[in-house]
């Protein structure tokens, strides 16, 4: 794998979040192929919450400029970028004043999800897009990591399929065991059928909660991991009917497991 290139897209990361299961994954599965001589980026939306100040955060101006059609509404993409201390590993992070200035990630003081949670989520996965454009950075495997992150392989796979930069980009989504109450706005799929307009992958979030969601990630992606040791029934049947290669859930061996999954993954043809 030394010299191939590794895109990690995640909801959570630390040292900008606190410890979760996902957010220690995420950051560990980068660190481990960074310190085997892959390539990698990471990318992550910038919450705020985050101290900018204390993380180092600047804004990259070459980056940032464009703007984003979300719901038929252009939204200014910010490109800030940091790097994790002693790893050498840069991060990027997707800003917006509207969507990611609130002091909270996912919910409101009242611990309700907030309303525009879908239009974040479309945002985060074509500003990564864009981004990585504009580096004119070709990821060999593109590895997701939330549910934040999760609409990115519809938006690879269907609105962004004759993007040459990724014509040969392997995606990976690792699953978790962190669903959220309740749906997202009822008009996502409308949202998503702006750009994909009469697409029938739109029809997979329909509904739009945490379990259809990730099913629309997994429906468009190569190669699933458990991220999570209990994964639910419905995910795990939905991934064994879509006969792709998976990883189970990795407590011992994770570092060879991951590095030895991606270089299968890019051997294939």
């Amino acid at each position: 794998m030394k010299d191939k290139r590794i895109l990690f897209v995640s909801s959570e990361v630390v040292p900008y979040l606190p410890e979760t299961e996902l957010s220690l994954t995420a950051f560990n599965a980068a660190k481990n192929a960074h310190s085997k001589g892959v390539q990698t980026r990471i990318f992550m939306p910038r919450y705020g919450v985050i101290n900018e100040r204390r993380h180092q955060l600047h804004e990259v101006i070459r980056l940032s400029g464009m703007n984003l059609v979300v719901n038929d509404m252009d939204m200014p993409l910010i490109i800030k970028v940091a790097s994790i201390p002693k790893e050498r590993m840069q991060v990027y992070f997707i800003d917006n004043e509207e969507y990611f200035k609130r002091k909270a990630v996912f919910t409101d003081e009242d611990d309700q999800l907030f309303d525009d949670n879908d239009e974040r989520a479309i945002f985060f996965a074509k500003g990564v897009v864009e981004t990585v454009k504009k580096l004119n950075w070709a990821p060999d495997i593109i590895h997701v990591h939330g549910w934040m992150a999760s609409l990115l392989p519809l938006y690879l796979r269907e609105f962004y399929n004759e993007e040459p930069l990724f014509t040969e980009s392997k995606i990976i989504t690792s699953i978790y065991n962190n669903p959220f109450e309740g749906n997202l706005s009822e008009d996502l799929a409308d949202k998503i059928a702006f750009d994909l307009k009469e697409n029938s992958k739109i029809a997979t979030i329909k509904t739009p909660n945490h379990t259809n969601i990730l099913k629309s990630a997994i429906e468009n992606s190569d190669a699933i991991i458990h991220g999570s040791e209990d994964i639910s029934e419905e995910l795990s049947s939905f991934i064994e009917e879509k006969k792709i290669p998976v990883l189970g859930f990795q407590e011992e061996n994770f570092k060879e497991s991951y590095l030895n999954f991606y270089a299968d993954l890019v051997s294939v043809n």
